[in-house]
């Protein structure tokens, strides 16, 4: 068994897809659009066979911010300490907040955690 892709539902399509095209490396399929229900998708294939799929519909309404019950993050492991500080400036200088890191977590993980243009935490590990 094993996890085919993980969705993500967005208020922008265009916008959240091409962050993830931009700076995790994803690249989108065909854009699906269902006319009966207003649902657009696309799915993003990255380089491991993961999948993400980013979805809009007419009738969605922001999500609370903060915590809450449900995903915490994404993660994405770039491979090396050095990738996670570069990745993380970029982000940080393109305008994304950085929320935590580059550091040593409490488990041994190298990580920095970022926000998605729609606030999601994405954490990038070395």
């Amino acid at each position: 068994m094993k996890i085919t892709h993980i969705a993500l539902y967005t208020n922008d399509l265009t916008r959240i897809r091409v962050f993830y095209e931009t700076y995790f490396g994803g690249v989108a399929g065909a854009l699906y659009h269902n006319p009966k229900t207003g649902l657009q998708t696309y799915f993003l294939s990255f380089a491991d066979g993961a999948r993400l799929e980013l979805m809009t519909r007419p009738q969605l309404k922001p999500a609370a911010d903060g915590m809450r019950v449900g995903w915490a993050h994404l993660a994405f492991q770039v491979g090396s300490r050095a990738e996670v500080d570069a990745l993380s400036a970029r982000l940080q200088a393109d305008g994304y907040s950085v929320v935590s890191g580059p550091r040593v977590t409490g488990d041994g993980y190298y990580e920095s955690c970022i926000l998605d243009p729609d606030g999601n935490t994405v954490e990038i590990t070395a």
